[in-house]
């Protein structure tokens, strides 16, 4: 199973980023690729949304139900897709103070499965799993940075 690691330190509390990684609908605004994230429920720790994204490589779009588990104590997102295109679509984000800022790191597992797709495709499939992942960081960071 494919996995991408990603991380970014952001020089902002643990407890800002954290809160702000919880702001899901404004990920759109920081992500080119990502068209919408809307939240169908928010109950407890547990969050339940739709998302669209753009495979402009591909010329389609990739659309699926996301549900995150907040674990506010471990400061981590567990997230997995519950339906929708991904055959297989989960991984954690973690948020850990370090230095007078924070240290995030995003780990997806995924799996798409197109019939005869080529290992060039896979190859591709990959790179923009690993770029999306860098442009949620980068697009946090952002937010941090907006907001003081």
């Amino acid at each position: 199973m494919p996995e991408v690691h990603s991380e970014i330190f952001i020089p902002s509390s643990v407890e800002r980023v954290y809160e702000l990684a919880k702001d899901i609908e404004r990920l759109p605004q920081f992500l080119p690729n990502v068209e919408q994230v809307k939240v169908r429920s928010r109950d407890g720790s547990r969050t339940v949304s739709e998302w669209v994204g753009l495979v402009p490589e591909f010329k389609r779009k990739l659309q699926w139900v996301e549900e995150d588990l907040w674990q506010d104590e471990e400061r981590k997102c567990e997230f997995r897709s519950v339906s929708g295109d991904w055959d297989r679509y989960e991984g954690v984000w973690s948020f850990e103070g370090q230095n007078a800022g924070t240290r995030v790191t995003l780990d997806i597992t995924y799996e798409y499965n197109v019939p005869l797709v080529g290992a060039l495709i896979k190859k591709l499939l990959h790179k923009l799993v690993a770029r999306s992942a860098e442009e949620t960081l980068e697009g946090l960071l952002t937010m941090a940075r907006e907001r003081k």
